[in-house]
């Protein structure tokens, strides 16, 4: 029997990755994926797409809706979208408070219900530069949060936590999408909601610039 692994799967093409590289790892994956008041909702049905893609036999679909309180430009409409690229130094507004912290608090208690020994993330800190929460500094102590939170903690088998991309670049990420079978044209990164990806937002730039340099330009902005 298979070691089970938790995936948080947005339906972005890293988290996607994320789910892809749990299996080869050799793990028996449960994605969770979370309803958080993002106006891009459109990536949960490239989520569910992937899970069938991949045959994630366990999909976990939760509500938790942080735009109660906005806060982010991806939570509270009345807050302007960034188009003009990512500035240096600077946490952009898409930086939704306390999100990944909300969503591994979660996907530890899903872990823990589920003996579950690994937990997937496909957070980057190369790309996303200025988000708090997708630092290997964050992570580490997030490890030892759930060394110290649960019962499996306190026993000495708290779930790792495993972010397989967290110091690879965009470039990297796409290249290891292509190896690993990932299905980049049924993934959703776009930070608007939207039949199609805008083609502007920060995340959308991110992506289409990483697929032109790693030879898959027409992947870009492609048509879901």
């Amino acid at each position: 029997m298979k070691p089970k692994a938790v995936v948080l799967l947005s339906g972005g093409l890293d988290s996607a990755t994320s789910a892809a590289q749990a299996q080869v790892d050799g793990y028996e994956v449960i994605a969770l994926s979370l309803f958080y008041g993002q106006r891009h909702d459109r990536e949960l049905m490239a989520a569910q797409d992937i899970v069938n893609h991949l045959g994630i036999a366990e999909h976990f679909n939760l509500q938790v809706n942080l735009s109660q309180w906005g806060g982010s430009s991806l939570t509270d409409r009345a807050m302007v979208m960034p188009t003009e690229g990512l500035v240096e130094n600077e946490i952009p507004n898409t930086y939704v408070p306390g999100r990944n912290t909300v969503f591994l608090s979660i996907a530890l208690s899903l872990a823990e219900a589920k003996n579950a020994e690994a937990i997937y993330l496909g957070i980057n800190a190369v790309d996303y530069s200025g988000y708090p929460d997708c630092r290997p500094e964050y992570l580490e102590a997030v490890q030892r949060l759930a060394m110290l939170s649960s019962k499996a903690g306190l026993e000495g088998h708290a779930p790792k936590l495993v972010a397989p991309l967290v110091m690879d670049t965009k470039v990297d990420i796409v290249r290891r999408a292509v190896a690993l079978g990932v299905p980049i044209e049924r993934t959703w990164s776009c930070y608007q909601g939207g039949d199609l990806p805008c083609g502007v937002c920060d995340s959308c730039r991110i992506r289409d610039r990483a697929l032109i340099e790693a030879g898959y330009g027409e992947l870009a902005s492609a048509v879901i």
